[in-house]
């Protein structure tokens, strides 16, 4: 049993990606291995992976395992075939080279992900019950101290401008990553309220389960 301050965390914006590496097969493994030719990772190198296996796209993993042409998904168990049908995991990786830190966060909050379920009742009875369906959207907001000059700032405007997904990193004090990609919003009109500091927020709407490392 422990327990955690967040104090010391920091969040970061990707801002420079490398070109796309072609992923000519996934295996069912754990972890699963990429098959991708010449394609120049490091081990802890973090990448951008887009897959035809749907729980995989759009999801931010750390490469382990590197070998010629070869490198792992580390922690990503695709053993079930069910969920990851052999042979059909393709796509490409495009490696993370730049991050910008968003500073002077005042608070970090999250909603959604709460499981959903569909309710029904047999004719004979008079109960209710429940199986689940999906969970529910998830996003974040990012409550920041007011300075637009600030790289943070002006990373977190260039990604609101521009709608695409945008992978972000959120670093725990002992080292642990948060792994994440979504569509950032900036509200750029700070909030005013007297002997209070003027902040904007940043909502980040999730398109991919987070990975943890």
């Amino acid at each position: 049993m422990s327990a955690k301050l967040p104090d010391g965390s920091v969040v970061s914006i990707a801002t420079t990606l490398a070109a796309a590496k072609v992923i000519t097969g996934l295996s069912n493994a754990n972890p699963s291995v990429a098959a991708s030719v010449a394609h120049g990772y490091a081990n802890g190198e973090l990448i951008w992976l887009k897959s035809a296996w749907q729980r995989l796209n759009d999801r931010i993993f750390r490469v382990s395992g590197q070998a010629a042409d070869l490198f792992a998904l580390e922690g990503q168990d695709t053993l079930n075939t069910q969920r990851f049908p052999a042979g059909t995991g393709g796509g490409t990786a495009q490696k993370i080279t730049a991050w910008t830190q968003v500073s002077q966060i005042l608070g970090f909050t999250t909603s959604g992900g709460d499981q959903q379920f569909a309710n029904f009742s047999y004719l004979e009875e008079d109960f209710e019950r429940q199986l689940p369906t999906v969970t529910s959207a998830q996003s974040i907001a990012l409550d920041i101290a007011d300075d637009q000059t600030l790289p943070g700032y002006i990373a977190l405007k260039a990604a609101s401008d521009s709608r695409a997904l945008t992978p972000i990193r959120l670093t725990l004090p002992d080292g642990a990553l948060v792994l994440y990609n979504g569509i950032i919003a900036l509200n750029e009109t700070p909030t005013l309220t007297k002997g209070q500091v003027m902040a904007v927020k940043a909502t980040i709407s999730l398109q991919s389960r987070p990975v943890r490392y």
